[in-house]
């Protein structure tokens, strides 16, 4: 053999073996995903929360081969918090023909968008909570988190048990807010606790004086509120500063870590309802908020967790169906159940329904001494 022809044989063997190793390591395509995300507004504290987890889960995937061989390559796009500009920001994403959708988070901006997704047939995973959201029919939306449906039978029967019998309702005029008002007015009533103050305000309301002094006159036993983060912190510390005594209770966004922090010494006490944690005595959870403050130097909110775990879902998902098929992928996810066995990133074991509602543990919890204490763990809701 002369040395010429082994030249072109050893030339043909490299460039097989390149070739299999970029088979391997990536294939040509990625496998795009379209971040709808409250960037700016009155979100952007949320939004930045899911934006970085989505892209931490993205960097972990794609650092261990990928989904089935392909890299993950992710594209924001900010909503401004603004449901106008979410449906505008979807239908531009659209152009690069992604796989699957994230996001939005806020619920006006999900009941907007989410249109879209099924008239492109595209799974939307999403961080909203209100109830509507998935009593539409749309094949194509999954919770990351409970909906109003599934954490307000929880919060009621705490407030049950807690011997609350009259309660103010203080709500933000949103479909986030009146979503929430709405479902739990129903809880209450079933279990005999009397509605005895309705009071709602506006996204990014500064001044809440009058509302806190409307909820003092209605001599509560105690007070529901259910508001947007830097709107619950505000509310906070009007209520503290007019010296109301009467237990504060809430759901997840109520003792988010963001209210905390702004809220100062006014947030100590708050107590109600979690679906998820970064808080959460869960080896997993540990780990990932361990991770998350070490790239991002501060602490994951539940919009952390929400956006992290479905990115592990929809690689779950995926590969089980063994290739990328963007319908497929909303087949695949109905009545999917997960396990931190088969899929430890998804950090608890879950399972989405026929509606694309999600079930697993959840928390009770209070704020102590400005931080967030477990103090009870639910179970799953068995749907």
């Amino acid at each position: 053999m002369n040395y010429l022809h082994r030249r072109h044989i050893l030339s043909a063997t490299f460039a097989v073996a390149m070739g299999a190793f970029a088979t391997t390591a990536f294939s040509a395509d990625p496998i795009k995903l379209a971040n709808i995300a409250e960037l700016s507004g009155g979100g952007a504290v949320v939004g930045m929360h899911w934006k970085n987890a989505v892209e931490m889960a993205v960097a972990e995937i794609n650092a261990k081969g990928g989904i089935l061989g392909r890299k993950i390559e992710v594209t924001n796009y900010d909503t401004q918090t603004n449901p106008g500009n979410a449906r505008a920001q979807v239908q531009k994403a659209m152009d690069n023909e992604p796989y699957v959708i994230f996001g939005p988070v806020y619920s006006g901006s999900v009941m907007v968008t989410q249109a879209l997704a099924k008239q492109y047939e595209i799974a939307e995973f999403v961080g909203g909570e209100a109830a509507a959201i998935t009593q539409q029919g749309n094949p194509y939306i999954f919770r990351t988190s409970f909906g109003q449906q599934a954490s307000m039978p929880k919060i009621a029967a705490y407030m049950q048990a807690a011997g609350y019998k009259k309660v103010v309702v203080l709500w933000c005029n949103d479909d986030f807010g009146k979503g929430g008002r709405d479902t739990f007015m129903a809880e209450a009533k079933k279990r005999g606790i009397e509605i005895v103050g309705d009071l709602s305000s506006e996204n990014a309301q500064v001044d809440f004086a009058a509302d806190v002094v409307k909820a003092k006159g209605a001599n509560p036993d105690a007070l529901f509120i259910y508001l947007h983060e830097e709107e619950n912190a505000r509310l906070l510390r009007e209520i503290r500063k007019q010296g109301l005594k009467m237990p504060l209770i809430g759901e997840t966004t109520l003792l988010n870590q963001k209210v905390i922090e702004l809220a100062g010494d006014a947030a100590n006490g708050i107590a109600g309802h979690v679906g998820l944690s970064a808080d959460a005595p869960i080896p997993a959870v540990e780990r990932f908020r361990k991770d998350y403050e070490a790239k991002y130097k501060n602490v994951p909110d539940h919009n952390a967790i929400k956006a992290y775990t479905g990115v592990y879902a929809m690689k779950f998902a995926t590969e089980k169906m063994g290739k990328v098929d963007r319908k497929g992928l909303a087949d695949a996810m109905h009545g999917l159940k997960i396990t931190t066995k088969d899929e430890p990133n998804i950090l608890m074991d879950v399972k989405w329904d026929k509606n694309g509602d999600v079930d697993r543990i959840s928390f009770l919890a209070e704020v102590q001494n400005g931080q967030q204490k477990i103090t009870k763990v639910l179970p799953e809701l068995g749907m």
